[in-house]
């Protein structure tokens, strides 16, 4: 085949692959959602297409290379050394043991090992970029990976080596280890059994892979294991935001506040997206309650010694939560153009002869984006604690009792006030959290080649325990909104059962988390009456493995939750 290395400056053209009857995740190297990419990492199946066009392109870009070599082509990586040693110019019989040797050289990962849904994630994201047929690679390791996602085979991988420049090189070395063959040391789960990763070929009758040249700086040299953990961070925060609405719907009808700061009116005028779905979305969740204000169009009945208007935690919601609306939507638009871009270098465009050597597999894109969300999250527990805040202060809540004490004929009962406190352990953190990663601690890496680094991969992982410490916020918030709302009942109606007077948006939320901590509605007793009635702690732990299995208590917000993803539409290049 005679090949010339010329620049294109035409776009390429990605072609339309057919979508398959009855499979759900069609790999082509685009068109991959946050729920798809989520739910293949916890286990669902994926599919590389079979489109023709497609299987063209990546057998053309593997044979472009094959030719390449045989004509001693001046490639990176292929023909070249890496990095700061990219200056050696390697005989093509050298061609193959040089991928093999980058793959075994980046064993070197440190730390604690990612989760098996990360590590799936990052494994997808790997296919559906070779899938784009511009890495040189063969059909057959595209199906290895396809075989191990599809076969329960996790590779372990640990959570330090990648800066987030040169693409996650140590992470993905372990993946293509493990689904080479290339060692016993490479070791897997193997629907949760723990084996080397050659014991797991032999189970599944699959032979060892030896790489071709390119082959090897295709499978480790890209952001897939970055992106793969801040896609299943993007999905788990958009649960936490709505969440966080529910929350504070259940917040705003126990202190009996006015859905009229929510009203179509004020925010045609401050006609930002976020704040308009926050306003409107509000009003949703609080229709029908019989606890609220009943002064929604218009005027407010001024009582002596009450505030007209309601304090900025609830009247300013729109606004506080509507940058955060928006910014969700930004990030999640970044990532899903991530996972659907080809991030290794360099690229190969066969039809034209061309190779380029490219950046693409500088996570930036991502890095900011877990550096953003993790601030988002912060300010969410902000808003949250503060709403806390009002509900156990007497001086606020509009004649609760203080500390949502459930018994106030029994004079040493201290309600939530413990309960407060672990949220205020937790929410500081949240916010420290929030500090940016990815402008500072530069690396020069590799004889200053990598002197310009993302750090994305410590973002992802950062983003991940900063969702690990909100889900537990989350839980504590939601023992005092129950509470709130029974006393709350309590003080309008002279009965306890809140089923009766909450909004019907609402009133699943507020069931879920009954049911979670197997606490039954009563008209004669709140959530928490005594201080004896139960051990907080366990009540938390309820409510948090709830949340984490996708529950009840999150299914009651499933509606919510689509509408934020379709706040948040991608178009795919």
């Amino acid at each position: 085949m005679a090949t010339t290395f010329i620049e294109n400056k035409s776009p390429l053209a990605f072609p339309q692959a057919p979508e398959i009857p009855g499979l759900q995740y069609t790999l082509r190297g685009r068109g991959l959602t946050i729920e798809d990419i989520a739910k293949v990492a916890a286990g669902g199946p994926a599919r590389i297409s079979d489109d023709p066009q497609l299987r063209q392109r990546i057998k053309g870009s593997s044979a472009f290379i094959q030719e390449a070599v045989r004509q001693n082509a001046p490639i990176y990586g292929v023909t070249t050394c890496f990095g700061g040693l990219a200056d050696r110019v390697l005989p093509s019989e050298a061609a193959s043991d040089l991928q093999m040797n980058l793959v075994w050289s980046h064993k070197a990962g440190s730390g604690q090992r990612l989760s098996a849904e990360d590590v799936r994630a990052g494994m997808l994201l790997r296919v559906n970029a070779l899938m784009a047929g511009i890495s040189g690679v063969r059909f057959e390791l595209i199906e290895r990976y396809e075989r191990f996602l599809n076969e329960g085979v996790t590779p372990h991988v640990r959570e330090f080596g990648s800066i987030g420049a040169c693409g996650d090189q140590v992470p993905l070395a372990y993946i293509a280890g493990a689904a080479l063959g290339l060692a016993p040391e490479y070791r897997v789960d193997f629907h949760g059994e723990e084996m080397s990763g050659t014991e797991a070929l032999a189970r599944l009758g699959l032979p060892p892979i030896s790489l071709f040249p390119k082959e090897g700086l295709a499978l480790i040299n890209g952001t897939s294991v970055t992106t793969g953990i801040a896609a299943n961070c993007v999905y788990r925060a958009r649960r936490m935001l709505a969440l966080s609405m529910g929350t504070h719907a259940l917040f705003i009808q126990a202190l009996a506040a006015s859905p009229q700061s929510f009203h179509p009116f004020i925010h045609q005028h401050k006609a930002h997206p976020g704040q308009i779905w926050s306003a409107r979305e509000m009003l949703a969740l609080l229709k029908g309650s019989r606890l609220i204000a009943d002064d929604l169009d218009g005027g407010r009945r001024h009582r002596s010694g009450h505030l007209i208007q309601d304090r900025y935690s609830v009247r300013c919601l729109p606004q506080f939560m509507g940058p955060i609306v928006d910014g969700f939507a930004q990030i999640a638009r970044q990532v899903e153009v991530e996972a659907n871009s080809v991030t290794d270098n360099p690229l190969i465009d066969a039809t034209r002869g061309a190779v380029y050597h490219c950046g693409n597999f500088l996570a930036q894109y991502v890095a900011l984006a877990m550096d953003q969300l993790r601030h988002y999250l912060g300010l969410l527990a902000k808003h949250l604690d503060v709403q806390i805040a009002l509900l156990v202060a007497p001086e606020f809540n509009n004649g609760l009792p203080a500390s949502l004490v459930g018994n106030t004929e029994r004079g040493i009962d201290t309600g939530l006030k413990a309960l407060q406190l672990t949220a205020n352990s937790i929410m500081p953190m949240l916010l420290f959290y929030g500090n940016s990663l990815a402008d500072r601690f530069p690396t020069h890496a590799e004889q200053f080649n990598q002197n310009l680094n993302s750090q994305g991969m410590g973002a992802s992982c950062l983003t991940r325990k900063s969702l690990d410490l909100f889900e537990q916020y989350a839980a504590l918030s939601l023992m005092f909104a129950v509470q709130a709302a029974d006393l709350r009942t309590y003080a309008s109606e002279g009965h306890y059962d809140s089923r009766r007077c909450l909004s019907p948006a609402t009133l699943p939320l507020y069931e879920a988390v009954r049911k979670a901590t197997g606490r039954a509605c009563s008209a004669d007793r709140p959530y928490i009456k005594d201080d004896h009635d139960i051990f907080i702690d366990a009540q938390l732990d309820r409510i948090l493995a709830d949340i984490r299995r996708n529950g009840p208590i999150m299914r009651s917000l499933d509606d919510l939750t689509l509408r934020i993803i379709e706040h948040s539409p991608v178009h795919f290049f």
